[in-house]
């Protein structure tokens, strides 16, 4: 499959929004004063802090801009190792894991529900599109690995129904390479909220931490196999087999 071939849903002929559909909730950094989007503009230096907007006075996490708007380093291409196709790249962000795909002479797509991220990769021709992975995605179905990294297990603040609708995406058989907390059993949703070192603040969304202990417990309900677990300099990670 090449890029060229990716039907790719055009942004501007969207058409109307469906009816009886509710609002989606506000996404990963969005709306308020939109720090997210500043971070990725390169505004200033400004660091990003996720904090629990319903438990005042709780430790911030602070939020590694630095590295997303980086090349990939070795923990993050230790993810494609084991990756011999398509390669889609969920919250993709500056899309770094994308470019480090397709130096690899794999395929590769980001999707990113941030206005900031997808003009940031157009601006350097990286294939990328601006989606929602829970709308329709190119080419369903028909992608080899898809990626869950820098804590994009925690979209949509579900971590069952997003590597559910993964699982989806993928070809039977196909992987699923999840970054996790590094605490095994943290497992949580909550509202976050993003905030910088200028006090810009996010609107509220829904978000998730989790270790290896909460995905491998829901992958059983899922069909899901477990494959690998991994550690690199920090990080942790898994990657999941579907059903052949």
């Amino acid at each position: 499959m090449s890029i060229a071939a990716l039907d790719r849903p055009a942004a501007a002929t969207a058409g109307p929004p469906r009816p009886n559909v509710k609002a989606r909730p506000t996404t990963f950094g969005a709306g308020g004063a939109e720090p997210y989007a500043h971070a990725l503009r390169g505004g200033d230096d400004s660091q990003l802090f996720l904090s629990d907007a319903q438990r005042e006075g709780q430790e911030r996490v602070s939020m590694n801009v630095a590295r997303w708007n980086a090349s990939a380093d070795p923990a993050d291409l230790s993810l494609l190792a084991a990756a011999s196709g398509p390669v889609l790249d969920i919250g993709c962000g500056p899309a770094r894991m994308v470019i480090a795909a397709l130096a690899l002479g794999l395929n590769a797509l980001g999707i990113d529900v941030s206005v900031a991220a997808i003009d940031n990769a157009a601006d350097a021709g990286i294939p990328a599109v601006l989606g929602d992975v829970f709308d329709a995605v190119p080419s369903e179905g028909r992608w080899q690995t898809v990626l869950l990294v820098d804590g994009n297990i925690g979209i949509g603040g579900n971590v069952s129904a997003l590597l559910a609708r993964c699982g989806e995406l993928v070809v039977p058989g196909g992987h699923i390479v999840v970054e996790l907390h590094n605490q095994k059993s943290r497992d949580r949703s909550f509202t976050g909220l993003l905030v910088d070192t200028h006090g810009r603040q996010s609107a509220a969304f829904p978000w998730a931490e989790v270790g290896l202990t909460g995905v491998l417990s829901r992958s059983l309900g899922l069909g899901l196999t477990l494959l690998q677990t991994w550690t690199r300099d920090g990080r942790s990670f898994c990657r999941l087999a579907t059903a052949r």
